[in-house]
């Protein structure tokens, strides 16, 4: 079986640092912790980058940190993983999904816009499967309307679009260390920012809200949260950032080389090549033609060797947020994106000969789709 994704790290690359860090006792809270805040800070090209567990709780770090709250909206890309929505109502805030553009995954400025209301606080685009959002328009609607920015970079570590690397725009980035992204923790997050003020109230909501206080023990401020990062997982996203030029170039070489394969092909389209050379390809994903059954597909590659599965999920059409009075289809460029987008693997050092194979199970699929009674090619 051809898998989806395989992370890019070797134990032989950090087994002297967890040696180390076990030795030290200190577990978390620890330099490797601040070493590897700081490589992702100068990564990004802003002041701070504070760790979390989670690129969720990242997000929702973030949103508790600017007070919203009840009463507040925040617009967010509906076409995302729900954690985007999720840490949004954390807080007690409303999601108003705002659909992809037509014929892209990126979130559509225009129906943002349109969007927008007198208890909009701010806005939450997602830069899909590490393909950069045009944040340049995004923060230009955002400050009409004095709306504070949180990208959900969670794919996008070392991506940039006109000059901008995901995560350094004006508000904050989240980026996820996950498994399925280029560099992994195994579970983990961070938040990027210019704001001094803004990364020490992070830092300490990140904490129990627990700072140094005049006597023995910490003082308690704050309310906070238990979102810090170990030492071992800081370990092990280190070892990849030395390596981030090197895996970004090995993985847009994997994406020109289906790219190249699947130029032409009857019943697909390749919506995320607006600006090549930008993206970070956490994902390779393609969209089927209407008529093609996409979930036939994934199991017919399968069948082949193949693993596939969606690009992901358009957030409003799911029963966890129908209390916001969405019905399918509300966000109609994401509901099709949900029904027909296909991610393809895309793993470390693929071979030109792995991606062909990939390919042409997907041509055969697709063209025995085409004789099936009730399904269509467009």
């Amino acid at each position: 079986m051809i898998p989806i994704i395989r992370p890019d790290l070797s134990f032989d690359e950090v087994a002297d640092d967890l040696r180390k860090v076990i030795e030290s006792g200190q577990l978390t809270c620890g330099g490797k912790v601040v070493e590897f805040e700081n490589q992702i800070a100068a990564t990004v090209g802003v002041k701070h980058a504070v760790a979390t567990t989670s690129a969720t709780t990242a997000l929702h770090l973030v949103l508790a940190a600017k007070g919203i709250g009840a009463g507040d909206e925040v617009l967010v890309s509906d076409f995302s993983f729900p954690a985007s929505a999720n840490a949004i109502i954390q807080t007690g805030a409303v999601p108003v999904f705002v659909d992809c553009r037509p014929g892209g995954f990126d979130l559509d400025v225009a129906d943002a816009a349109g969007k927008v209301t007198a208890r909009t606080k701010a806005i939450m685009p997602v830069h899909p499967f590490g393909m950069p959002a045009d944040i340049k328009a995004i923060v230009a609607l955002a400050e009409k309307h004095g709306l504070f920015v949180v990208e959900d970079a969670a794919c996008a570590i070392g991506a940039e679009r006109d000059g901008i690397r995901c995560g350094g725009g004006p508000g904050v980035g989240c980026f996820s260390f996950h498994p399925r992204k280029l560099i992994t923790t195994g579970e983990g997050g961070a938040v990027t920012t210019d704001d001094d003020a803004l990364a020490l109230r992070l830092r300490l909501l990140r904490s129990h809200g627990g700072r140094t206080g005049p006597k023995v023990g910490l003082e308690f401020v704050e309310n906070g949260f238990n979102y810090r990062m170990s030492e071992i997982q800081a370990v092990l996203g280190l070892a990849q950032m030395k390596r981030l030029d090197a895996i970004l170039e090995d993985r847009r070489r994997t994406a020109r080389l289906y790219r190249q394969e699947l130029a032409g092909m009857a019943g697909i389209t390749l919506p995320q090549f607006d600006i090549p050379g930008s993206g970070t390809f956490q994902s390779f994903v393609i969209l089927l033609d209407d008529g093609i059954d996409r979930d036939h597909v994934v199991g017919a590659m399968r069948a082949q060797g193949v693993e596939t599965t969606l690009g992901t999920y358009a957030q409003h059409a799911h029963p966890a947020f129908a209390r916001f009075g969405h019905a399918p289809g509300d966000c109609p460029h994401a509901w099709i994106a949900q029904r027909q987008s296909l991610t393809l693997p895309l793993l470390p050092q693929m071979a030109a000969e792995t991606v062909g194979s990939v390919c042409r199970a997907m041509e055969r699929v697709i063209a025995e789709q085409a004789f099936m009674p009730s399904v269509k090619t467009r």
